[in-house]
C-alpha cells in the first residue's frame, strides 16, 4: 500500500511512519519541519517539505497518487499556547486541514485518518472513563480547532464520500521500543520527558501546574497511551472506513496523576525529581481517561504498553541515548 502522512516528522507521526514502513508499505511524509525533525524520517521514506497552508503545494503532493489513504497529524498542538493565541490556533489548524481535505477530494483520495484529541471533552458531565458519545465541550481553542476539523470531515463524507476515521486520544507518551524514534519538542512541554530531565539535572525543578484539583492527590490525572500502541490504532482504522466514517476515543482506560508520574520516574531513573507547585494552566481539566471499548470491539485493538513504569522506561532509554534529541 501507499500512504501520505502529514506531520510525519513529528512525535506521533514519526512512530506511525515507522509502523507503516515495518509493515512493508510505501510512505511519503508531508511536513514543514517547523516542529518536526528531518532525522526522524527513516530510511526508505520520502520527505516533502511543504506547509499545508500553501494550497497549491499541498495539491501538488496529493496529486502524486494514487494513495491508499492519508494520515493527518500536522497541527499546532499546545493547549496553553492556544489559550494565549486562540485565533492563530483556530486559523492555522482549520485552514491547513481544509487545504488537505480539498486536495483529497479533488484528487480522488477515498480515506483519511485524522489525529484528533481528547481536548474535545474539556468539561465532560459524565463520570470517567469518557465514552465516545460524551458531551463535546472543548475547553481550549486547540480543542475547538480539532472539533471544527471533525465537522468538516463529516460534511466531506456526506457530500463527497471522503471516508474518515477520527481518533480522539489522551496523552501520547513513550518512545519506539527499538530506540529508533522519540520525543523531541522544542521547547518540551510534555510531563514525562520534562520530569525525566528534571530527575537527571538537565533542567530546573519541575513545575507542577495545579495541586488543588478534585483528585485523590490534588494533581491532574491523564490516560497515557504509548505511541506504538497509538500508531497501531491509527492503522487499524483503515479497514473500518472502507464504507463508513468512524469516531473513536483511544486510550488505556487507566489514568495516572501527575504526582504518580513523578514517583514512576523516580523508580525508573533511580533519581529524585525536584518539583515545585505552580498555578493551574487555563484549559486543563482535572481528569481525562478514555473509554476505548468501542475501538477495541470494532478493530480488535489492544494496547501493549499499559504499565506506566514500562512507558517511562522507553522514554528514559531514548533520552539517555539522545540527550540533545535528534541533534545527536
Amino acid at each position: 500500500m501507499r500512504y501520505l502522512v502529514t506531520g510525519g516528522a513529528g512525535f506521533v507521526g514519526s512512530h506511525l511512519v515507522l509502523a507503516l514502513r515495518d509493515r512493508g508499505h510505501e510512505v511519503v511524509v508531508l511536513d514543514n519541519l517547523s516542529t518536526g525533525h528531518h532525522q526522524a524520517i527513516p530510511d526508505g521514506v520520502t520527505l516533502r517539505q511543504v506547509d499545508l497552508m500553501d494550497l497549491s503545494a499541498t495539491q501538488k503532493c496529493v496529486v502524486d497518487g494514487p494513495w491508499d489513504g492519508v494520515f493527518h497529524f500536522a497541527a499546532l498542538s499546545l493547549v496553553g499556547d492556544s489559550m494565549r493565541n486562540p485565533l492563530h490556533y483556530i486559523h492555522y489548524n482549520t485552514q491547513t486541514a481544509l487545504n488537505l481535505i480539498q486536495a483529497c477530494i479533488e484528487h480522488n483520495v477515498r480515506k483519511i485518518v485524522f489525529s484528533s484529541t481528547a481536548a474535545l471533552f474539556g468539561g465532560p458531565e459524565r463520570s470517567t472513563p469518557i465514552p465516545d458519545d460524551a458531551l463535546i465541550q472543548p475547553g481550549s481553542p486547540y480543542g475547538e480547532s480539532k472539533l471544527m476539523i471533525e465537522r468538516t470531515l463529516y460534511w466531506a463524507d456526506q457530500i463527497h464520500q471522503l471516508r474518515s476515521g477520527c481518533l480522539r486520544y489522551f496523552n501520547a507518551a513513550g518512545s519506539d521500543p527499538q530506540g529508533r524514534a522519540g520525543e523531541d519538542h522544542r521547547p518540551e512541554t510534555h510531563l514525562i520527558p520534562l520530569t525525566i530531565d528534571a530527575a537527571l539535572g538537565r533542567r530546573p525543578a519541575l513545575q507542577l501546574f495545579g495541586t488543588d484539583y478534585p483528585t485523590a492527590d490534588g494533581s491532574c490525572i491523564r490516560d497515557y497511551i504509548h505511541v506504538t500502541d497509538l500508531a497501531d490504532a491509527h492503522i487499524r482504522l483503515l479497514d473500518q472506513i472502507d464504507n463508513r466514517s468512524v469516531r473513536y476515543n483511544v486510550g488505556t482506560g487507566h489514568g495516572y496523576s501527575n504526582l504518580e508520574v513523578i514517583r514512576s520516574v523516580e523508580r525508573v531513573t533511580g533519581h529524585t525529581v525536584p518539583w515545585e507547585a505552580a498555578p493551574r494552566r487555563a484549559g486543563d481539566p482535572a481528569m481525562l481517561v478514555a473509554d476505548a471499548s468501542t475501538l477495541r470491539r470494532d478493530t480488535g485493538w489492544t494496547p501493549q504498553f499499559t504499565d506506566l513504569d514500562v512507558i517511562i522506561e522507553t522514554v528514559f532509554k531514548w533520552r539517555s541515548a539522545h540527550p540533545h534529541g535528534y541533534s545527536d
